[in-house]
């Protein structure tokens, strides 16, 4: 197993890689995380409009919020299969189509159910490019930037999270509030779905621009064309690359599911196991509940609905510094070593929130009704302490998992372990976005203290269990 530093020694053909050309192949395969985030961020702004035009209590917002996860779920299960049959730019197109019907779809709601049924045909969307792309860039990118390539998809989701709260605010702010008419004599909270619709668009016309991965040519007998792919990223090796990538394919005709199942049993390979549980701890501590509920959470305690999205933009900002950071570090310092210093920063971030909130106290909130509302000093401190945990899972956990399930699988089960593990972060997700604002209502200091133990337990997990593949070739990971 090789040690971080091998990513600082790249051989001859790592270098003759034309990195400019690959940067360009992963930045638009990236463009699907960019929606990612945005699509699964872009309710945070209009929770509480959402919420009072359509008379919704507290378990049916949460299912609203979260139903676009299940779409995701079913999407990344899918994709990976469809890749593999269509071709991993035609499913980058498919889930451009998707995230425009949802987008035009969503901000035509009519009710509560109507807006979840577009939810969950985004998240069919979302669930696609969170599978297709990983894989695409790790099956285009050198392994000595792979890394770093591999986190521009992170770095997409963050910065869809950035535009979709920077947009809520701004339509917020035109009209005075989400719940007000805009144009058209349309709500604002409507117009924050269909701002998606330019990113959506632009997404599959990039992807019908960009060449179909290696790979998947070569597994589909095209080895002129995929040649002529590789000449047009790497000036030598393209032949010794061809044989490599034909050896790991030759039996790619019959894989299935039966593939990741250990050989005459009926569990799942070890490997496969450690993608789900990375996937499902990058979930448990609780990181989506900011980036979905954060306008409503900070309003619940005491905060005006203008701050409010002007913290959760200023959040936003915060993940897409840390993720330049973790890209900068990620092939230098390794994988694993990003993960444990991440786990444990969030570990200690989320403890200090839910002391915080365990010495709220209960006041009439805007509406009215009883809600807990800190102190100027506990609020400040909550307020750093969430900010610290963006921090440490932006410069770790965010990009970390995403790598990791991109590369850790070796070439013949990727696909399909990859879909699997996405669809269990998604489940995951669901999950834990389902039931915030009913655990929130329980009780805030113990919803953060439940996600301050997943944090922990991600810890010793990633130091047990976790194997390192900083500069490590696909083809190695057998």
């Amino acid at each position: 197993m090789s040690d971080a530093n091998t990513a600082e020694r790249p051989t001859d053909e790592e270098e003759s890689f034309h990195t400019g050309r690959v940067v360009v192949l992963a930045a638009v395969a990236a463009l699907g995380g960019f929606l990612f985030g945005f699509d699964t961020s872009v309710i945070n702004g209009g929770v509480g409009a959402i919420q009072e035009s359509f008379g919704m209590g507290a378990a049916l917002t949460g299912f609203t919020v979260s139903s676009a996860l299940l779409g995701c779920m079913v999407g990344a299960y899918a994709a990976g299969r469809l890749a593999d049959r269509w071709g991993r730019t035609r499913v980058m197109v498919l889930a451009s189509a998707l995230f425009t019907v949802s987008a035009l779809g969503s901000g035509f709601a009519f009710g509560a159910w109507d807006l979840i049924l577009w939810r969950v045909v985004g998240g069919l969307g979302v669930g696609a490019a969170s599978v297709i792309a990983p894989a695409y860039i790790a099956e285009v990118a050198p392994p000595g930037i792979r890394g770093r390539l591999g986190s521009l998809q992170q770095l997409a989701i963050v910065s869809g999270i950035f535009v979709a709260l920077l947009s809520d605010a701004w339509l917020a702010g035109a009209a005075g509030g989400a719940i007000e008419d805009l144009w058209l004599g349309a709500a604002a909270w409507r117009w924050m779905f269909w701002a998606e619709l330019v990113p959506a668009v632009a997404y599959g016309v990039l992807a019908l621009m960009i060449p179909e991965s290696p790979r998947y040519l070569v597994a589909n007998g095209l080895i002129d064309e995929a040649k002529k792919v590789l000449r047009s990223i790497q000036d030598r090796g393209v032949d010794s690359r061809i044989a490599e990538i034909r050896r790991t394919v030759r039996q790619d005709e019959k894989r299935s599911v039966r593939d990741i199942v250990r050989p005459g049993g009926t569990t799942l390979l070890p490997i496969v196991w450690v993608g789900i549980a990375l996937s499902v701890f990058q979930q448990l501590v609780g990181i989506n509940v900011i980036f979905y509920y954060s306008t409503t959470l900070w309003q619940a305690v005491g905060f005006s609905e203008e701050d409010a999205l002007t913290q959760s933009v200023i959040t936003s900002v915060t993940n897409i510094v840390v993720t330049l950071v973790a890209i900068a570090l990620i092939d230098r310092i390794g994988r694993r070593r990003l993960l444990i210093t991440g786990s444990a920063g969030m570990t200690i971030s989320l403890g200090v929130m839910a002391l915080m909130f365990s010495q709220a106290t209960m006041a009439p909130g805007p509406d009215g009704e009883l809600a807990p509302q800190l102190g100027d000093t506990q609020g400040l401190v909550a307020l750093v302490a969430a900010n610290a945990f963006v921090v440490f899972f932006g410069m770790s956990w965010g990009p970390g998992v995403w790598v990791l399930l991109g590369e850790m699988f070796n070439n013949r089960i990727r696909s399909t372990a990859l879909g699997v593990a996405a669809a269990a972060q998604w489940l995951a997700n669901f999950a834990v976005s389902t039931t915030f604002p009913s655990m929130a209502e329980l009780s805030l200091w113990f919803t953060y203290g439940f996600y301050a133990v997943a944090a922990l337990l991600s810890l010793l997990f990633v130091a047990k269990f976790v194997p390192e593949t900083t500069g490590r070739s696909l083809e190695d990971m057998e």
